[in-house]
């Protein structure tokens, strides 16, 4: 189980439970079409955000199996993306990382900090073996921050699911706890 203490301090971010301030914030993410290019959900209009908020605001921990912890990365005031961990398997004590953001924040390394502390959350609080990442081929941002958070490239699945009315490939990238702490240790020293 992981119940954080928030809100949750990076270097410049703090990672949050969504709230119902944060609705137009949400919408600038959810109604812009690039940002939704490769989610798995179309352009939202402003009521499905307000219900897609409200979603959002009680995934605050995970309690059970198949669960999103689901936080916004809040810079000064402002919700700039959000960062996502799923409890995939108890048993083998598996874990999905994924994250969204604003284009207007993208190369700036926010998604990566906020992708580090869910990471440092999901091994440390959670206790995980390993952490996973999935996202489509096309996704070239997605799958680069996958690699530099020292996650390697597992798979390549090729017209794996129908996507957006086509099928589509996905990478998978991973990481294991004792990778993880190696990587750690590695940027103390």
């Amino acid at each position: 189980m992981l119940r954080p203490d928030y809100p949750i301090r990076t270097e410049r971010l703090l990672l949050r439970p969504f709230a119902g301030r944060d609705v137009d914030d949400l919408h600038a993410l959810t109604g812009d079409p690039e940002v939704v290019r490769y989610l798995y959900w179309d352009v939202h209009t402003l009521e499905e955000t307000r219900a897609a908020l409200a979603r959002r605001t009680a995934q605050d921990a995970l309690t059970e199996e198949g669960q999103w912890l689901v936080l916004a990365l809040d810079l000064d005031g402002t919700v700039i993306g959000q960062v996502v961990l799923k409890w995939a398997s108890v048993e083998h004590r598996q874990g999905e990382l994924g994250f969204v953001l604003n284009p207007a924040y993208q190369g700036k390394g926010y998604a990566r900090e906020a992708a580090e502390a869910m990471l440092g959350l999901a091994f440390d609080g959670l206790g995980l073996h390993r952490v996973f990442g999935a996202c489509d081929t096309r996704n070239e941002g997605s799958w680069r921050l996958l690699a530099r958070l020292g996650m390697r490239r597992e798979a390549h699945f090729v017209e794996d699911e129908i996507f957006k009315g086509s099928f589509g490939d996905q990478y998978i990238y991973a990481i294991l706890d004792r990778e993880w702490r190696s990587l750690q240790s590695t940027s103390s020293t």
